[in-house]
């Protein structure tokens, strides 16, 4: 940079923004056990067995709750999109 120029000075946008893997996994790990437990509260049929119904059931939990959390994400980035800040920065040269 020459000395008689001005440094460089950007706007930057500045927004605290959800992990959205944070958010599948929450949702994901609360879905498996909701449906552990609702699959345990209700006896099983014997020719089919707990596991295998299980697994049937958690296919719909875990799927259904994984959604609900990614809506809920986008909720949250929705609203840190609406809450970011604008802060000037400039090169300093050393």
């Amino acid at each position: 940079m020459a000395q008689g120029s001005t440094p460089d000075k950007h706007d930057v946008q500045i927004r605290r923004s959800p992990k959205l893997q944070a958010f599948v996994l929450v949702f994901g790990l609360l879905g498996f056990f909701i449906t552990a437990i609702v699959t345990g509260l209700y006896p099983s049929d014997p020719s089919i067995g707990f596991v295998a119904l299980f697994a049937y059931f958690a296919l719909f939990g875990v799927s259904g709750s994984i959604a609900l959390g990614v809506i809920v994400w986008l909720a949250v980035d929705l609203r840190s999109k609406k809450r970011m800040t604008v802060v000037r920065m400039e090169r300093q040269s050393d």
